[in-house]
């Protein structure tokens, strides 16, 4: 079902910025993003990269303690998002980067000691950003993991990610032991 909404040229660059994994100087690597949020315009025509919804590389250890942590609490609580995440985990055998699509719309009102008891996301924007999902996904290619996540009870633990990205034989995701 499309709904006729258009995905941003800056959401398509900022993509391909955090799908390029090139050498670069210590600067770049910094400004690099580590995830970001993406939402609808106000006029609900077009994915737009949201405005002050990202973590930066360089943030971690400076302004950002977990990565993980930080971004799940970027999250809105009463409405849909999409989102790329930078995941950084390790297996038994190595250690790996992989780009994690999320489409987060908090289906049902639910409590939660982890955040702020979230409300449900309104109908017509779920309707939205449902119908409007395969518009973006056409755009990130490559991605080798997507996740639909409905509430903070899918999301609060990381374990959940790591068994999306590689099932029992990831052993932590940013550095943190699962």
């Amino acid at each position: 079902m499309a709904s006729g909404v258009t995905v941003n040229d800056e959401v398509i660059k900022v993509f391909n910025d955090m799908k390029v994994r090139k050498s670069s100087t210590q600067e770049e690597i910094k400004k690099r993003k580590k995830a970001v949020l993406f939402c609808l315009s106000d006029d609900k025509r077009q994915i737009i990269v949201e405005e002050a919804k990202q973590i930066l590389v360089g943030d971690i250890g400076d302004t950002v303690e977990d990565p993980y942590t930080s971004f799940v609490k970027l999250l809105p609580l009463n409405d849909c998002r999409y989102a790329l995440y930078d995941a950084t985990y390790e297996t038994k055998e190595s250690k790996k980067e992989d780009l994690v699509f999320i489409f987060w719309c908090v289906k049902t009102k639910e409590k939660s000691t982890f955040k702020m008891a979230p409300e449900s996301a309104p109908l017509k924007s779920k309707m939205i950003y449902a119908s409007s999902k395969d518009a973006i996904k056409k755009k990130f290619t490559g991605i080798k993991h997507e996740w639909q996540v409905n509430g903070l009870d899918d999301i609060k633990d990381r374990s959940t990610l790591g068994e999306k990205l590689g099932g029992n034989v990831v052993v932590s995701l940013e550095g943190k032991p699962l």
